[in-house]
């Protein structure tokens, strides 16, 4: 017989970005087989499962003794603490073993035992204690109530003096705060007491309600709000149009961020005087939330508007000294010895007079009165400031973007101006990190380097900007950048791994040449003579490798014998001229084209000529041949690394 399962743990309010991590923990549930499905309101961790079997199957257990050379006394201590008779062991090897009969146990008695370690046992970013002292259990918010059934009974345990049972709560102000229910009537009790559990509900009917009402949808907001309301309706409110002559990012940042309030747009970009927030309640009859939530706003946009007027009295340039007084970090000093080091990257990188002017001013409102009240506007301030005090908008559009991408689905800085500073900023703070030993482990990363090191990749790809890797990193560093290069190209572009490994075996110059080669690469692969190719081309390098042969013999068609090595040689020559034709203006398709016409003198080669000749001049005129024709494919990508179907059969 299968049985039902429900969990509940009803609690405080949890903070909405631990839930994901917390839910992800308890899919893990050992349910002897059952899978768990979990949700999770603010209030409460919810867990699912249908067909528990009513009890474990009984089992045999195999317990490792002691080594036979032991003796029989040994034997029987062994036997006599697992409750057995010495006469039940069994010699296995050189040990003796037991195989004990394991009766099966009801599913009602383990999961008495194991949920409240599997409770207590979930990892929270912070825990606290709301009982029993510094001794007592942890947990993110207190526990208030836990709703444990399988089938139709209680699965009786406690956890923190809360006992387990089949009373639930509805929403803390809408709902009954005691609600006795089954499996089956759960969720639909819940319903009733204004508690829509399944976050995709709640998810769809905040996208509905606000997007009717005008908003301008933000996916991280509305996650936010799912896992800040149990049932979420949206309403509509207005500002005073004056606060407009505020810039859109302020009064946006301040909405989204600040109150959790989506924007509503006019034309695309111009904001209207209205704002739409989401209440955890099923209404606003009286008007009395829209009202309070308009205060609010009036009050946090007047802070930012004196903000705004104060912050003027000084111009970025005036505040370039500073950040003297404002820590980068403490191996590596202030932000002002940050700009420092950013300029004259920026002049190395050759930046022109207006990256230059926008290195030097990018980090200056760090020091305002905004950033300081609206951390997330950093960067963005400092564009809107230059613009507003005349800065060119070269210099202004440069500051704006210079902490983009802030991922790998985010757009680079859309100036060259700004690229250039973006590169170099990201650069310093990568160097500065690894040259004081601050390098990424595991999960530990607080500088974002790995972060830093995509904007790097995806800004020299997508900018196309002519700065050779190595020329602007070395060491653990560069090897750091490789590690975001491979991923960029992998997940991001969607180029094959091999693919991948054969161009970055071929050499990593300019990360747009790297792309240009991919790009090659995946469009001559489909061709009838690429895989052949590529399989005669491991062949060629394991030989050279095999021969520990280095090249540099002085080779002519007239040194070679058989039709075959002339034929190959004649094939080296056409490729060659082809590398001469396109490879300095990075034609590489029709260079790859070229390479693969080769295919045919490559297979009669190797079906008619012994490369390893007994005579020591025909092994190495042959050998030659082979390095010089490894040399020209090589230009490209390392082919020893494409992965070929006779590849995938061995494996």
């Amino acid at each position: 017989m299968s049985l039902d399962f429900l969990l509940e743990i009803g609690t405080e309010e949890i903070p909405h970005w631990m839930i994901p991590g917390a839910l992800a923990q308890l899919a893990k549930l050992d349910l002897s087989g059952a899978t768990p499905n979990v949700d999770a309101t603010p209030r409460r961790l919810v867990v699912r499962a249908e067909g528990l079997p009513e009890r474990t199957p009984d089992s045999e257990q195999v317990v490792k003794g002691p080594p036979i050379t032991a003796g029989d006394k040994a034997a029987e201590g062994f036997a006599k603490k697992q409750g057995a008779d010495a006469s039940a062991l069994r010699k296995v090897g050189n040990y003796y073993e037991l195989v004990k009969k394991v009766s099966g146990r009801a599913a009602l008695d383990i999961l008495a035992e194991s949920l409240p370690i599997a409770i207590l046992g979930i990892q929270w970013p912070k825990t606290m204690f709301w009982t029993g002292g510094k001794n007592g259990p942890r947990f993110i918010r207190p526990i208030r109530w836990i709703v444990a059934l399988l089938g139709d009974q209680v699965i009786p345990f406690e956890v923190a003096g809360v006992k387990s049972g089949n009373v639930t709560r509805g929403h803390r102000i809408l709902g009954s705060s005691a609600i006795p229910v089954t499996i089956a009537t759960y969720e639909s009790e819940l319903r009733k007491n204004f508690v829509i559990l399944a976050a995709h509900e709640r998810r769809h009917k905040i996208e509905k309600e606000a997007a009717a009402l005008g908003a301008k949808l933000d996916g991280d907001l509305v996650e936010t709000l799912t896992y800040i309301t149990e049932f979420p309706t949206a309403i509509k409110g207005d500002f005073d149009p004056a606060y407009l002559e505020l810039p859109a990012e302020v009064l946006t940042t301040v909405m989204r961020h600040h109150q959790k309030y989506f924007s509503v747009e006019g034309p695309p970009g111009w904001l209207e005087p209205n704002f739409v927030a989401v209440m955890n309640t099923s209404g606003d009859p009286e008007g009395l939330v829209k009202h309070g939530n308009e205060r609010v706003l009036k009050a946090r946009f007047n802070d930012a508007r004196f903000f705004w007027n104060v912050d003027q009295a000084r111009k970025l340039a005036d505040r370039i000294d500073d950040l003297a007084k404002v820590t980068f970090q403490a191996k590596l000093g202030s932000y002002k010895e940050k700009t420092e080091r950013v300029v004259a990257l920026v002049k190395e990188l050759g930046g022109d007079a207006n990256a230059q002017r926008a290195a030097l001013l990018c980090k200056c409102d760090l020091t305002t009165e905004m950033v300081k009240e609206f951390t997330d506007l950093q960067g963005v301030v400092g564009g809107l400031y230059a613009k507003a005090q005349g800065e060119p908008e070269s210099v202004s559009r440069a500051i704006y973007e210079h902490y983009e991408p802030l991922s790998m689905e985010d757009s680079i800085p859309s100036t060259r101006e700004g690229q250039i500073v973006a590169l170099a900023d990201k650069l310093d703070t990568l160097r500065g990190c690894f040259g004081v030993g601050l390098i990424p482990s595991g999960s530990k990363d607080p500088f974002a380097l790995r972060r830093a090191a995509q904007g790097v990749v995806k800004i020299l790809v997508e900018a196309g900007l002519d700065y050779k890797l190595d020329s602007l990193v070395q060491g653990e560093l560069n090897a750091f950048l490789l590690e975001r290069v491979q991923h960029y190209f992998r997940e991001v572009r969607g180029f094959k791994y091999d693919e991948v490994n054969a161009v970055l075996a071929a050499g990593c110059w300019t990360l747009a040449d790297v792309e240009a080669r991919l790009r090659a690469l995946a469009e001559v692969r489909p061709t009838e003579n690429f895989e052949p190719l590529a399989a005669s081309f491991k062949r060629i390098s394991n030989i050279l490798k095999q021969s520990g042969f280095a090249g540099g013999e002085r080779i002519l068609e007239g040194d070679f014998e058989q039709e075959a090595e002339k034929e190959l040689y004649r094939a080296l020559e056409r490729v060659i001229q082809a590398a001469q034709r396109h490879l300095p203006n990075l034609e590489y398709l029709p260079f790859l084209e070229a390479t693969a016409s080769a295919r045919p003198a490559v297979d009669h080669f190797f079906d008619h000529v012994m490369v390893m000749d007994n005579d020591p001049g025909v092994r190495v005129r042959r050998l030659e041949l082979l390095f010089r024709i490894q040399m020209q494919f090589n230009a490209v990508a390392d082919f020893s690394e494409i992965v070929t179907s006779g590849d995938q059969t061995k494996s």
